[in-house]
C-alpha cells in the first residue's frame, strides 16, 4: 500500500462503513490467515462459518484469562460456552442461516451485547443490513479485547500539520478529542486504518469534509461571509502517512492537512 493516501474518493454517505469493513477484514486477515478483503468481506462471512469459529476462539482466549487472573475475571462477564458450527455450510443455505443464528444467540448470551447493536439472520445472509452486522463486529471486538483478544486498530495518536496561510486552530485537548477554531466546540477524532473521521451528531464525517464546513476560509454562512473579504475558494485535503516507529510506543502515524493556494511551510498544531 502507498505510504499516502487520500480519502476523498469516497462518498460520504458510505465511507465511514467502508473504513470499518476496512478494519475488520485486516483484522480477520491477521487473526485467522483469511481472503478477505473489504470487497469481499461479506462473501467470506456470509456463511457464519468464520463467525462461529471467531466465538468459539473468543470463549477459548476467554477461559484461559480467566485461569491466568482468577481475580480480575471475576469482575467480568466471561463467556463459558461455544458455538455449534457447519464448516461445510454454503451462501444461502439453512446450514448458513442456522450457522448465522447460533452466532447471533451467542453474542446475545455469553457477551451480553444489546440489541440496538445486534443484526438479524437475513441482514447477514441477504445483505440487508450491512451497517448492523458490522457494528455488531465491532462491539463484540471491544468487548472481547477486556479479557485479551485483540482488537481491531480503531484510535491511533495524533500528530498535525496544517499548511493554511492564516491557520485555523485546532488544539489537543486529550487522546482523540479536539478544540477546533475560536469557539469552544470540541470534535472526537478517530482514524479507521486509513480514513481519519470526526464524530458529528449521531454519525460519522471525514476530517476534511468537517474542515471545509467550518473553517472560515471555506464554510459559507453569513456570518463568515461579513466577516472576510471574497477570494479564492478553497478545498482542503487530508492525508495519513505512514511514520518511523518509535522505541517506546512504535508506528506514529502523521495527519497532514492543507489547503489548494498554502504557500507557507507547516506550522505545528
Amino acid at each position: 500500500a502507498p505510504a499516502v493516501r487520500s480519502i476523498r474518493p469516497y462518498p460520504t454517505s458510505q465511507q465511514y462503513l467502508y473504513a470499518m469493513k476496512e478494519d475488520l477484514a485486516e483484522w480477520l486477515k491477521e487473526l485467522y490467515d483469511l481472503d478477505i478483503g473489504v470487497g469481499t468481506f461479506v462473501e467470506v462471512l456470509e456463511t457464519g462459518a468464520v463467525l462461529c469459529s471467531h466465538a468459539n476462539n473468543i470463549t477459548q482466549v476467554a477461559g484461559e484469562f480467566s485461569r491466568t487472573y482468577p481475580d480480575l475475571a471475576r469482575h467480568l462477564r466471561l463467556p463459558t460456552a461455544g458455538v455449534t458450527c457447519n464448516l461445510t455450510a454454503q451462501p444461502g443455505t439453512f446450514q448458513a442461516r442456522d450457522n448465522v443464528s447460533n452466532f447471533i444467540q451467542w453474542c446475545r448470551k455469553e457477551m451480553d451485547i444489546k440489541d440496538v447493536l445486534m443484526f438479524e439472520t437475513e441482514d447477514l445472509v441477504l445483505r440487508k443490513n450491512e451497517k448492523n452486522f458490522v457494528l455488531c463486529l465491532l462491539e463484540l471486538a471491544r468487548r472481547a479485547s477486556r479479557f485479551g483478544m485483540r482488537a481491531p486498530t480503531l484510535v491511533q495518536h495524533l500528530v498535525s500539520r496544517c499548511t493554511c496561510p492564516v491557520q485555523f486552530p485546532m488544539v489537543k485537548i486529550s487522546e482523540g478529542k479536539y478544540r477546533v477554531g475560536d469557539s469552544d466546540t470540541l470534535i472526537f477524532v478517530r482514524i479507521l486504518r486509513e480514513h481519519v473521521m470526526v464524530r458529528v451528531g449521531g454519525g460519522w464525517d471525514t476530517l476534511e469534509h468537517y474542515l471545509d464546513k467550518h473553517d472560515p476560509c471555506r464554510c459559507t454562512s453569513l456570518s463568515h461571509k461579513q466577516a472576510r473579504i471574497p477570494q479564492q475558494q478553497v478545498q482542503h485535503e487530508v492525508w495519513l502517512c505512514s511514520a518511523s516507529k518509535s522505541p517506546t510506543r512504535g508506528p506514529q502515524p502523521t495527519l497532514l492537512v492543507s489547503r489548494s493556494q498554502s504557500p507557507l511551510p507547516p506550522v505545528t498544531w
